[in-house]
């Protein structure tokens, strides 16, 4: 999975083997399925605690990061069947709050045509871990 995705230019296909998690307005050409909370700390330590859930998940495997863009992937593997979804995390200030922070993800399966919910299960089970200090 090289790079990261870009959410503005972002298209879903047409599968219901996908989530997505963005703030209003974020992805103009695909439609989210919800947002991500915000957080009541910064950006930085939001990242933080990203880079730490992805450690603490044996089935989750890090994959680019970039730390100054607040930017990282991560490889979610089943554990009955070893499918692999591609998991990409934008962290975001929230505007005009530096000590907020949200993020976008955006979670697909490699193969399939239903995931039956688990990409979005992903993502909800990510935004509610972020929430523990």
């Amino acid at each position: 999975m090289p790079g990261f995705i870009d959410f503005k230019t972002l298209e879903r296909p047409a599968s219901p083997n996908t989530a997505l998690l963005a703030p209003s307005g974020m992805t103009p050409a695909a439609t989210p399925d919800g947002a991500a909370p915000v957080y009541d700390v910064a950006p930085g330590e939001l990242f933080t605690r990203v880079l730490r859930l992805i450690g603490d998940k044996p089935s989750w495997q890090l994959g680019e990061q970039d730390t100054a863009g607040l930017r990282l992937t991560f490889v979610a593997v089943s554990a009955l069947m070893r499918f692999k979804d591609d998991v990409d995390v934008a962290v975001l200030p929230v505007p005009g709050q530096p000590s907020k922070s949200t993020f976008a993800a955006y979670s697909r399966s490699r193969v399939g045509y239903s995931d039956l919910g688990a990409n979005r299960k992903r993502l909800d089970a990510l935004s509610a871990a972020l929430l523990a200090p």
